[in-house]
C-alpha cells in the first residue's frame, strides 16, 4: 500500500507539471527527441508502439517495457537523414534484483557544416550544429498485466556560439492481455526543458506529447495491427491561415477558400492517428507498414501525389539478433533510411554453451 500511494502521489505531481509546461506556451526546442531512433518505431508511424515482444529497440521510447528478458540487450541505431545530417544511438539494459531493469542510452544528432558570414555575406570560416542526449530508464512490471516505467533525459544542444542544457522525464504504464494478445499502453512524454537556455532570460520546453497505442496480434492470421494517438493534450493539428500554400482560390473574388468546419473536425480527428500493420510470414521475420495522416497532410504537395506520411520495413529476429530497417516518407526526394541491430549478450552466450556442449557429447 505504502508504494501505490508512492505511485499515485509521483504521477499527480508530474500531471502537475505536464499541465504548466501546456500553459506556459513558448516554442519547444531539443526536437531531436521527436527523431526516430527505431527501425521498427519509423516504420510503424513513429509513435507508441503497445507491443510485448523481445524487441529492445522499443523500451526507450516507451519505458514501462524495460523488463528482465531484455538483460544484457545491446543495440546500436543510425539514420540516413536529409542532405549531410544524421542521428546515431547506442543502448543498453542491465536488471538488478529487488530494483528493477534499467537502459541506458545515448543518442548523438549532427546536421553538417554551415559556412560562417557577416552581414556584408563575407566568409569568417564554418561551423556545426548538433544535439546530443543520454537518457536512463527504469521499467518494473507490477503483475503479470500490467507494468510502469520513466525515463530522465539529459539533452544538450549547441549551434555555432549558442548552447543550451535541459532535462525532462518521460512516464509510462503498460497492459497485456495474454490470452488474447492485446496491448495498450500510455505515455507521457518529454515532461522538463531548459535549465541553460540558449538565450537569458527565454527559456522554452522540450516537445512535450501524450501518446496512447493498442495493439493485437490476430490468433488464426499472421498479422499483428497497431493504432496509435498522438498530441492528446490539443485538438486542433492543422495550420489554416492565408499563407497555407494548399488553400484553393476563388476564380471570382479572389479569396481564399477555407475548409468547411466538419472537413477541419475530421481532418484534425484522423491527424491525431497513426494506423500500422505486421505481417509476420515466419518466425523470424516481420514485414510491416504504416500511414501518418498528419505527416501526411503537411507535407503533402498540392500539384501532385507523394507518399508522404507513409513507413514500411522489415525486422529479422535470428538468435536474439535482431536487424530492422525501414523507410519513412516526409516528402518527395525526403525519405530517411533507418537501420536497427541488436543482441542480447546473455542468450549468445547460452547458445554457444550449448552448442559446444553438444558437440563434446558427439564426440565422446
Amino acid at each position: 500500500m505504502p508504494k501505490k500511494i508512492s505511485f499515485l502521489l509521483l504521477f499527480l505531481f508530474l500531471m502537475e507539471i505536464c499541465f504548466a509546461q501546456l500553459g506556459m506556451g513558448g516554442s519547444y526546442v531539443y526536437n531531436f527527441r521527436e527523431q526516430k531512433f527505431s527501425a521498427r518505431l519509423a516504420g510503424l508511424g513513429g509513435t507508441l508502439i503497445a507491443v510485448h515482444d523481445n524487441d529492445p529497440s522499443l523500451i526507450m521510447h516507451n519505458p514501462s517495457m524495460i523488463a528482465p528478458k531484455f538483460n544484457t540487450s545491446l543495440l546500436v541505431h543510425a539514420t540516413d537523414y536529409f542532405g549531410h545530417t544524421g542521428n546515431v544511438a547506442a543502448m543498453y539494459s542491465q536488471t538488478f534484483n529487488k530494483v528493477g531493469s534499467f537502459a541506458a542510452e545515448i543518442r548523438y544528432a549532427g546536421y553538417g557544416t554551415f559556412i560562417h558570414t557577416d552581414e556584408t555575406g563575407y566568409e569568417l570560416g564554418t561551423f556545426s550544429c548538433n544535439d546530443a542526449g543520454f537518457t536512463l530508464g527504469w521499467g518494473r512490471p507490477l503483475d503479470s498485466a500490467f507494468s510502469i516505467g520513466a525515463n530522465l533525459k539529459m539533452m544538450y544542444s549547441s549551434y555555432e556560439m549558442y548552447s543550451s542544457f535541459g532535462l525532462a522525464v518521460d512516464v509510462a504504464g503498460s497492459y497485456y492481455n495474454e490470452k488474447n494478445n492485446i496491448s495498450l499502453a500510455i505515455l507521457f512524454r518529454n515532461i522538463g526543458g531548459e535549465l541553460k537556455p540558449f538565450v537569458e532570460g527565454k527559456r522554452n520546453w522540450a516537445p512535450f506529447d501524450i501518446q496512447f497505442a493498442f495493439s493485437q496480434q490476430l490468433k488464426f492470421v499472421p498479422i499483428r495491427y497497431h493504432i496509435a494517438l498522438h498530441s492528446l493534450y490539443k485538438w486542433e493539428m492543422s495550420y489554416i491561415g492565408s499563407n497555407d500554400p494548399t488553400l484553393e482560390i476563388d476564380a471570382i473574388t479572389g479569396e481564399p477558400k477555407y475548409p468547411s468546419t466538419f472537413n477541419r473536425g475530421i481532418n484534425n480527428f484522423f491527424s491525431h492517428i497513426n494506423f500500422g500493420l505486421e505481417i509476420i510470414p515466419i518466425k523470424y521475420l516481420s514485414l510491416f507498414v504504416s500511414y501518418n495522416h498528419h505527416q501526411n497532410r503537411e507535407m503533402r504537395i498540392p500539384q501532385r501525389k507523394t507518399m508522404a506520411g507513409f513507413a514500411y520495413g522489415f525486422q529479422l529476429n535470428i538468435n536474439s539478433i535482431q536487424f530492422g530497417f525501414s523507410r519513412s516518407h516526409y516528402a518527395a526526394g525526403a525519405t530517411p533510411n533507418y537501420f536497427t541491430f541488436s543482441l542480447n549478450i546473455n542468450d549468445l552466450s547460452q547458445i554457444s554453451k550449448e552448442k559446444n556442449k553438444k558437440k563434446l557429447e558427439r564426440v565422446n
